[in-house]
């Protein structure tokens, strides 16, 4: 199978095609920056929140090699920072709309990365995949994931363009220490605790569900297998562990996880745009594509810990 991945020098596009070409798949790459990581794929270098019409880049102008599926990982990600720059929540529409032409003019299938920031604060304990409401919005980054998933459903209905949405939720592990372009908690825990740094907790009683990267490019690659056999099609899926832990037992974690005490600072619960619970409802994922997420957040916070002092796990 031939795969196109935007957002390829991201976390999740790193592993989702190391995954993929261990399976013999062929990848394609198309992201805005050249992967650190690895080489091990063709990488387009692109900007596709600009406007594209012939979906050509690179060197000579070249087309984008043939095929199967496209995956849309790529996406300006942080809240807080969408807060401060609404703008870019403009270019992750812009993006999605690029790539459902891309698919369009191609009649190729589609796998979009959503997130449970669609469903906002005020459903916090609603989180069935049919209950997110742009009434409930709570950042311009939130708003630009619901408008994606908008734009989907339009194009599924107008032009019969295929699609999985899936809504992933604090997604973590290997390939995700770059924390100076975008500041995550996992990877900024990790730096300031090693460091014998403190760290701020934003909400004593914050709630998150943390996602292990290779639980999420399991869903993804079963999700991907599925629609391209079409036995899986024009499905909302949440994309998580399905487990819930707060921040403070995440430092906890870490701390435990490097053999340090840890300095933790509560600050007031919540800061603008920012959701304070989410547990996922993965049921419509184990029923669909037999997921079953098998890192829970101990296990997966020690991974996380030695691969980013060793380069392993």
């Amino acid at each position: 199978m031939r795969v196109l991945i935007t957002g390829s020098s991201g976390q999740i596009g790193t592993n989702l095609a190391l995954r993929l070409l261990a399976d013999g798949h062929r990848v394609f790459g198309v992201d805005r920056r050249a992967n650190p990581w690895t080489s091990a794929f063709p990488t387009l270098l692109q900007d596709l929140a600009t406007p594209q019409r012939e979906f050509r880049g690179g060197i000579g102008g070249a087309p984008y090699p043939t095929c199967d599926l496209v995956v849309h990982l790529a996406a300006n990600a942080k809240v807080y920072e969408l807060v401060e720059q609404p703008y870019r929540a403009l270019e992750n529409i812009n993006l999605t709309f690029n790539v459902l032409e891309f698919c369009r003019a191609n009649s190729l299938p589609l796998i979009f990365a959503s997130s449970r920031e669609v469903y906002g604060d005020i459903h916090r304990y609603m989180t069935g995949e049919t209950s997110a409401d742009f009434s409930f919005t709570e950042s311009p980054y939130s708003a630009s994931k619901i408008a994606g998933e908008a734009l989907i459903y339009s194009y599924a209905r107008c032009y019969g363009v295929p699609y999985l949405v899936f809504r992933f939720s604090n997604v973590y592990g290997r390939y995700d220490t770059d924390i100076e372009r975008m500041e995550r908690v996992i990877p900024l825990f990790i730096r300031r605790l090693s460091r014998g740094e403190p760290v701020t907790v934003y909400g004593r009683e914050k709630v998150l569900d943390f996602t292990y990267v290779d639980d999420c490019v399991d869903g993804i690659v079963r999700g991907i297998e599925r629609l391209c056999a079409g036995e899986v099609v024009n499905q909302t899926i949440n994309l998580a562990y399905g487990q819930g832990n707060t921040l403070v037992r995440l430092a906890e974690l870490v701390a435990a996880a490097l053999d340090v005490r840890p300095t933790i600072i509560v600050a007031p619960a919540k800061r603008l745009g920012e959701v304070s619970y989410y547990v996922a409802d993965i049921s419509r994922a184990r029923a669909l594509l037999g997921f079953n997420p098998r890192v829970p957040l101990e296990e997966g916070v020690r991974r996380a810990v030695a691969w980013s002092l060793r380069g392993e796990g």
